[in-house]
């Protein structure tokens, strides 16, 4: 008998449901469709859709606005996240940088205002909950990267020059010593780290319940249980019936292969969705966080090629994720989230390696998928012709980037032009992922050289980068 909970949805989703959960959800499955025409039609119930759908009604009061989701919302990633509303840029920013610089404009002046953006949807976010009221458990404690090998420390130190010349705020970063980092964490083998001191830890569930409950309440119509079939100009055709609009919006992230469409951005090598896997201890007794420590509210990540990311939760567990087993042949999506027993076991000895003089028991195991594509770039497009939008390929870092881009196509939406609209993920052409078997084959082989560098690095307390790693990286197009 497995001795935790696995799959359903995720740890969050369930406990929001325990508390009471979204009282209106049973209206949302049984109301009809609008029969007249929508001003905007919104496809997805993440935190993209309902970003969108939020601020379309904030902008245009009495607007028709209906969203369409095809179980419940948050049962995408938006429910089964790490909860880190973090600044990081969704993409590469030499590739990002490269397009810039293609178009005519400075490419690092492009990635600058772009990470400017992001601290700004930060603040927004945090902004919106305290004016509506949502208690999603948010609280500012930074993003916490600890190396644990030589190389990882310098990878740190690499990293740390490279965000103060892709735009971060010189006093938003701090290296830290191993010291340093015990005094917040006591992780065991900490040799280091960086601490990011914009990030803010979350709930999800209760980030997207609660920003759906703000959306109705200004009118917005969601639509669960309404799986989209096609999205054609001027028309969402449904398995419940057509819903016709004048615009529509397409925030479906890693089910954009799922969905028939002309729109750029969602044929079923455009995006792919690839797994990451969570697991929840039970709560930890006072006197167990008092040797741990944490008490800053940091999500915690680390510096291995096969990272983890990891939050201590309001009610005193911890939470923490990683990719396990990666991807689906031929792109399939992980249904409920069950985990196999191999990468719970890989989770659990993460938990052991940093915290040694604990035990921990697991209580809940889930996973979910996040969208990505062939450079591993989030991208925006709007077509003034169909006026169908599209936003996509967040690759895990969604929870702040879905608000700024659901903010983005908004203005494209109405033809604006704005910082936003000039941002240089919007019309992004991230190419397409191979074939099958090639991907499945180039998705695994990349994840299988990143633990055999990880391992190399441990055993031999290297100083350096594996070889095995940077070409997995170049590989993946992850490098900078």
């Amino acid at each position: 008998m497995i001795p935790y909970r696995n799959g359903e949805i995720s740890h969050w989703m369930r406990a929001s449901r325990t508390a009471g959960g979204p009282a209106d959800q049973n209206l949302r499955r049984t109301m009809g469709l609008p029969g007249e025409e929508q001003d905007l039609v919104i496809v997805g119930g993440g935190l993209t859709g309902l970003w969108a759908a939020y601020h379309a009604a904030v902008e245009r009061p009495g607007a028709r606005i209906s969203v369409l989701e095809a179980e419940e919302v948050g049962y995408g990633a938006s429910g089964r996240n790490g909860g880190w509303l973090s600044p990081l840029i969704p993409g590469n920013r030499a590739v990002y940088a490269r397009a810039a610089s293609r178009r005519g404009e400075d490419g690092a002046a492009a990635v600058a205002s772009f990470q400017r953006e992001m601290d700004g949807a930060v603040d927004d976010t945090l902004r919106v909950l305290e004016q509506e009221g949502i208690q999603a458990d948010q609280r500012r404690g930074g993003h916490l990267r600890v190396a644990t090998t030589p190389a990882a420390l310098k990878r740190l130190e690499v990293a740390h020059a490279a965000d103060l010349a892709g735009g971060y705020r010189p006093e938003d970063l701090e290296l830290l010593g191993a010291e340093a980092v015990k005094k917040r964490i006591a992780i065991g083998p900490a040799l280091g780290g960086l601490l990011t001191r914009t990030t803010a830890r979350v709930d999800p569930a209760k980030l997207v319940h609660g920003l759906a409950a703000a959306a109705e309440a200004r009118g917005v119509r969601i639509h669960e249980g309404t799986r989209a079939t096609r999205v054609a100009p001027g028309a969402v055709t449904t398995t419940r019936g057509t819903v016709t609009a004048a615009t529509v919006l397409t925030c479906l992230e890693a089910y954009s292969g799922q969905v028939t469409s002309d729109a750029r951005g969602l044929g079923g090598r455009d995006i792919i969705p690839v797994n990451s896997s969570m697991v929840v201890t039970g709560q930890l007794p006072a006197e167990v966080w008092e040797r741990i420590g944490w008490q800053g509210g940091e999500c915690l990540g680390d510096a291995a090629h096969t990272f983890v990311y990891a939050q201590r939760t309001a009610d005193d567990r911890i939470a923490i994720g990683g990719r396990g087993t990666p991807y689906a042949f031929n792109s399939g999506t992980p249904g409920q989230g069950s985990v196999d027993a191999r990468t719970v076991r890989a989770l659990s000895e993460r938990l052991h390696l940093f915290f040694p003089d604990v035990r921990f028991t697991i209580e809940h195991a889930w996973r979910g998928a996040i969208g990505v594509t062939r450079d591993w770039c989030a991208g925006v497009t709007f077509d003034p012709a169909t006026r169908i939008g599209v936003a996509r390929g967040f690759a895990g870092h969604g929870v702040t980037a879905t608000h700024l881009a659901a903010r983005t196509l908004l203005d494209r939406a109405a033809g604006r032009d704005t910082a936003l609209t000039r941002l240089p993920w919007n019309d992004h052409d991230s190419g397409r992922w191979e074939p099958e078997p090639l991907r499945w084959i180039g998705v695994h082989g990349m994840y299988r050289l990143f633990a055999v560098a990880d391992r190399w690095e441990e055993f031999r307390h290297s100083r350096s980068t594996s070889l095995l790693a940077r070409f997995g990286s170049r590989l993946a197009g992850l490098g900078e």
